[in-house]
């Protein structure tokens, strides 16, 4: 069996990476900083939306594809990855537009946690045969 609905979510997911990546450097470009932020909060914040969006989605993504890999209905597996892809971009627009606390921050980490958190549980719930 091809993980092909998982594939869907980490494309999407791989082309908002080159994006964030894009404005991290086209920050240090602008700024001439080369290595760390240089005090620009600009950077910093830049660096810190990738920094966070790599750090959740490789283990979301994984868990997804444990998901589906292990038989549960597509419905499941889409509902996941929308959470997840939504969560991420709310996130990318909360955290990018202020440092402080936001909407989007707290829509796109939330999502990201009940993503990973469903989605471990439903690896738990396969273990036992369980799936739908």
């Amino acid at each position: 069996m091809t993980p092909r609905i998982v594939l869907l979510y980490a494309a999407l997911l791989g082309l908002i990476l080159i994006y964030l990546s894009y404005r991290v450097v086209s920050y240090r470009v602008k700024y001439k900083i080369g290595i760390g932020d240089g005090g620009n909060t600009k950077l910093a914040r830049a660096i810190r939306v990738q920094g966070n969006f790599v750090e959740y989605v490789p283990v979301a993504l994984l868990l997804i594809f444990f998901v589906e890999l292990v038989g549960f209905s597509a419905w499941v597996v889409h509902v996941l990855g929308i959470t997840l892809l939504g969560g991420r971009v709310w996130h990318a627009q909360g955290l990018g537009a202020t440092s402080g606390a936001s909407r989007g921050r707290f829509i796109g980490t939330f999502s990201s946690w009940v993503t990973i958190g469903a989605a471990a549980i439903l690896c738990l719930l396969a273990l036992s045969g369980e799936t739908f």
